[in-house]
């Protein structure tokens, strides 16, 4: 059954977006979530909306995907909105009941907070489906690289990355399992308050335990069997090419960024 956690999963396709090198699709990620911090009014935030919707739709992917990714997030968004619109002083007052103030500045600013959360989740829920946790691996290892020189362990970590990836969606999918065998057993998660819903979760730890032991052993077994030793003197299969089209996305990112530089307040 499909977890409704999305993060980690790929979805094949052979869009733009898919197809492009998983470098420059890393780049630009993280290099949209620093720029999302110049947006600071409606201008900006429409033009960064629109600038995802359309890498969405060159993605080919069915955008209740990504709405599904903020599904697991979304109190955890809800609570910073809530916090902003408490705490934000200035402008007309709507709300005063104690220390708890509701004003102009307040509402705007947890609106804001909404949509660099959306924002956020969406590109980097787009990184995941159009890009194979193998390559993601791999462009991680290239991108740190230049840390060898310090003795950074680059190999260890993109390969522990790679494996976290991988089996995030599989342990969701175990954890769904192992509930619906306590659900046919009886157990209603959703029932009681907050104490006795954690209570319910209890049970499921020990099998989730015992299940990612198993895979990890399996895993090991496995990359034992194949001669692992880490990755020195290790040649790689896949190779990463650099395109035109890629040099071409990392220059929309640098008009996008001009373009909110002049349209900021």
């Amino acid at each position: 059954m499909m977890n409704k956690l999305i993060f980690g999963r790929y979805i094949p396709g052979e869009s733009f977006i898919h197809t492009m090198d998983p470098r420059a699709k890393l780049i630009a990620s993280f290099y949209f979530i620093g720029i999302i911090f110049l947006a600071n009014n409606w201008q900006t935030y429409a033009v960064l909306a629109l600038f995802t919707l359309f890498a969405i739709f060159l993605s080919k992917v069915n955008i209740r995907f990504f709405i599904r990714g903020i599904k697991p997030l979304i109190w955890l968004i809800l609570f910073t909105v809530a916090l902003q619109m408490l705490f934000t002083q200035g402008g007309e007052v709507y709300f005063k009941w104690g220390i708890f103030t509701i004003t102009e500045f307040g509402v705007i600013n947890g609106l804001f907070i909404f949509c660099r959360f959306v924002l956020i989740i969406f590109m980097s829920t787009l990184l995941t489906l159009t890009t194979p946790p193998l390559d993601l691996s791999d462009a991680i290892e290239y991108l740190l690289r230049p840390l060898k020189v310090i003795r950074f362990p680059v190999h260890e970590v993109s390969l522990m990355l790679s494996i976290a990836l991988r089996f995030v969606p599989t342990l969701m999918d175990e954890t769904e399992k192992i509930m619906n065998a306590q659900r046919a057993r009886g157990v209603d998660f959703g029932e009681g308050n907050l104490i006795q819903k954690m209570k319910a979760v209890v049970p499921l730890l020990i099998p989730l335990f015992v299940s990612s032991f198993n895979r990890a052993e399996d895993l090991a077994t496995a990359m034992e069997a194949r001669g692992y030793q880490g990755g020195d003197g290790r040649t790689k299969y896949r190779i990463l090419h650099w395109h035109l089209k890629d040099t071409i996305v990392m220059l929309a990112f640098v008009i996008l960024t001009v373009v909110l530089i002049f349209i900021r307040s």
